[in-house]
């Protein structure tokens, strides 16, 4: 029996170098929704936000870098990895939520995309290797993935370049507490097509949008200090809402996921969900192992790297995942052939997606 294999074949990622520490946020005077200052000192806040988030610290793209930049540099890693020709690619996927966000402003630059902009920076000059963007909130690497999955499946495309960037840290309000959990960051992977005898790659996929009541859980809104520009808006969410629903409805769509792909819950090996918040990604973890009448998710089953990349949205996933295959997280992981993974994530929209994954190496 053949088995027409869709693989991720190379990955890359780009770990911006300027470090912000949580005491670097003692500068900012944090407000309410109401413009009321919290009375609480730094320390203080400081230490609920890290006993809550997990994070340490976090990463900001430099002052002369955009999205497309460090999108680009996470492509070149990728491709090289790979040991493909750029122009041999079909598909260029690039997911982002604000696109180019020059430092200073907070006035977003996709046109033209974020995708082509990658493509004229990587020089590819074939006409027939399509690119375009996903705005899909922090699930976007993973629906590019799917998306190009489609293709591939379908016969439109042999190989695909997709891409999760996002320079969070340029449409953020200072005066907001929220604005410490979010950071910079690239990742990226190619994917293609390989006929097996043994099936490995993409095994089952699931995906959802809550649009209804949920569709504003994140926001573009005014800066919280009374007396802000109303004019300027920044990236905002309600946090508990977003809590609450991630917990009801993640773990219902892994479940959905692991069931397509035909097997069990004892043979998953690894988990990569959206690097989002330590305390809620536990959760979601511990209740899907519940669906399956398991008390506790096996140790070691969750790679993380929040504590010092914060949340950088749609690239939080495939940079775990580059930094895990080469060994370069600060978390010790191994990933064997033949293991059973799971890619999943939910953010702005409100979307959830899983991808269930046979690792090939």
């Amino acid at each position: 029996m053949s088995f027409k294999n869709i693989l991720i074949t190379g990955t890359g990622s780009y770990v911006p170098s300027r470090v912000v520490k949580n005491e670097d946020f003692a500068v900012n005077q944090f407000f309410d929704l109401e413009g009321v200052a919290f009375a609480e000192p730094h320390t203080e806040i400081s230490e609920k936000f890290r006993a809550i988030t997990g994070i340490v610290e976090r990463r900001y793209a430099t002052d002369d870098q955009v999205c497309s930049d460090i999108a680009t540099l996470a492509a070149q890693e990728a491709i090289h990895d790979a040991n493909i020709d750029p122009e041999t690619l079909d598909h260029i996927i690039v997911a982002h939520n604000f696109g180019d966000v020059p430092v200073g402003t907070v006035q977003t630059d996709m046109l033209p995309s974020i995708a082509s902009k990658v493509k004229n920076k990587l020089d590819i000059n074939n006409p027939k290797c399509i690119a375009y963007d996903v705005v899909f909130g922090c699930p976007g690497w993973i629906q590019g993935t799917i998306q190009a999955r489609s293709f591939m499946q379908s016969g439109l495309a042999k190989r695909c370049l997709v891409i999760g960037a996002e320079t969070l840290s340029r449409v953020i309000d200072k005066n907001d507490r929220d604005s410490m959990i979010y950071s910079d960051g690239a990742g990226a992977t190619v994917m293609e097509i390989n006929e097996g005898d043994q099936e490995f790659g993409i095994l089952a996929t699931s995906m959802a949008t809550y649009s209804n009541k949920e569709a504003f859980y994140l926001y573009r809104g005014p800066g919280f200090q009374k007396g802000s520009n109303p004019e300027i808006s920044y990236m905002k969410m309600l946090g508990r809402k977003i809590y609450e629903f991630s917990l009801t409805h993640v773990p219902d769509a892994m479940q959905e996921c692991l069931d397509k792909s035909g097997h069990t819950i004892g043979e998953v090996k690894k988990i990569f969900i959206h690097q989002a918040n330590e305390k809620m990604d536990f959760e979601i973890v511990k209740r899907f192992y519940r669906l399956y009448k398991i008390r506790q998710a096996p140790e070691g089953i969750m790679p993380m790297s929040i504590s010092k990349l914060g949340n950088s949205s749609v690239a939080t996933i495939p940079t775990l995942f580059d930094r895990i295959r080469k060994g370069t997280c600060l978390e010790k992981h191994d990933l064997r052939q033949g293991d059973l993974i799971l890619f999943a994530s939910v953010g702005a929209g409100m979307n959830i997606n899983c991808i269930a994954y046979r690792y090939q190496g």
